[in-house]
This record gives C-alpha cells, structure tokens and sequence, in this order.
C-alpha cells in the first residue's frame, strides 16, 4: 500500500466494517486497512492503534459538520 492510499482523505463511500455507518477513521494494517465509524474506532483502539502502521483519524470532521449545519 502506498503513503498516497493511505493518507487519502476518506468520503462518503467509505463504510464502517463493522456496522456500515460512514468511516471516519482509518486503521492502517501490515494485512491491509481497516475502516471504522467513530465509535466503532474507539471501541477497538486500544487494541489496533499498537500494531497500526497508521492511524487516521478524521472524526474532528463531526463536529465541524455539526456545527456548521
């Protein structure tokens, strides 16, 4: 996986593997990458964040899109 892939900003499409909800957050693996909802990222952080060679976290976005509606 390139640096490029990985930093890609994620969007609509991007699904939570877990529950389908939109990702906001990014788990960069040695086995590939993993998407997740925000509370699905904090519910498995602590376990993946160690072994992550990435961790991209856009759930600020949540708010500004709160805020801004």
């Amino acid at each position: 996986m390139t640096a490029t892939l990985a930093t890609k900003p994620l969007n609509a499409a991007d699904r939570c593997d877990s529950c389908g909800a939109q990702a906001y957050i990014r788990a960069v693996l040695d086995q590939g990458e993993l998407l997740f909802c925000g509370h699905h990222g904090r519910k498995f952080e602590a376990k993946l964040r160690p072994m992550a060679l990435e961790w991209h976290d856009e759930t600020s976005r949540l708010t500004e899109e709160h805020s801004a509606g």
